[in-house]
């Protein structure tokens, strides 16, 4: 097996939700928001942010400010509220260290996602990167894979290891790629989707498994 790993982004490497309801709530006191555009982009931006979700924000509740602006400001709030725990980022060091090729395959718009990599101090760590909107496709599409492997130099054939929170993404996605599988529990197992090859309940423990794999 090739020792090349790709892990998911956000619910895996990096605290969305947390990070999400920061970005939130200063864009809403920055903007003056009434407290219903507040919620509404809580319910909207829950799962994933684009710009034309502030296209409809603007429109929805006849705001004078652009969709644009209202963006670039989430992306900036968003990218400085996310965090990466100190021993997640020294776990990927060690499997640099260690001869490993790291790459994030990730949902979700280019610059948010990139401006998380940056801020959190992961992109530094990581081979190559394959984001969604750079296909407009979402993962479980094998073509997203294909993307990052290219991007980190490595070929999907030699084999690897995809590590995520979401069944269907990440573990559905991987396993379709021809990847051993590490799965953050927490969400609901869909019926059918084969089984992860590990199971853990947080992104350290796959790095420890990954580094077991390595000696």
């Amino acid at each position: 097996m090739s020792r090349f790993v790709f892990f998911d982004l956000d619910g895996t490497l990096a605290d969305r939700q947390s990070a999400l309801s920061d970005a939130v709530s200063g864009l809403s006191r920055s903007r003056a928001l009434p407290f219903d555009a507040e919620r509404w982009l809580r319910i909207k931006l829950a799962d994933r942010a684009t710009a034309d979700d502030f296209t409809r924000l603007r429109d929805a509740f006849g705001l004078k400010v652009s969709a644009a602006d209202l963006w670039r400001e989430y992306v900036d709030l968003m990218s400085n509220a996310v965090t990466c725990r100190p021993e997640v980022l020294e776990g990927l060091a060690r499997l640099r260290e260690a001869g490993w090729t790291i790459g994030v395959i990730t949902n979700g718009a280019g610059d948010i996602q990139r401006a998380k990599l940056a801020e959190t101090g992961l992109a530094r760590l990581v081979d190559g990167v394959a984001v969604s909107g750079d296909l407009e496709i979402r993962k479980p599409d094998l073509k997203l894979f294909q993307l990052a492997a290219s991007r980190c130099g490595v070929s999907l054939a030699d084999g690897g290891w995809m590590v995520g929170d979401n069944p269907a993404g990440d573990i559905g996605g991987g396993y379709q790629a021809g990847l051993r599988t590490i799965w953050l529990r927490g969400r609901p197992w869909p019926d059918g989707l084969p089984a992860a090859y590990h199971v853990v309940d947080d992104v350290t423990d796959a790095i420890t498994i990954l580094l077991n794999e390595t000696e």
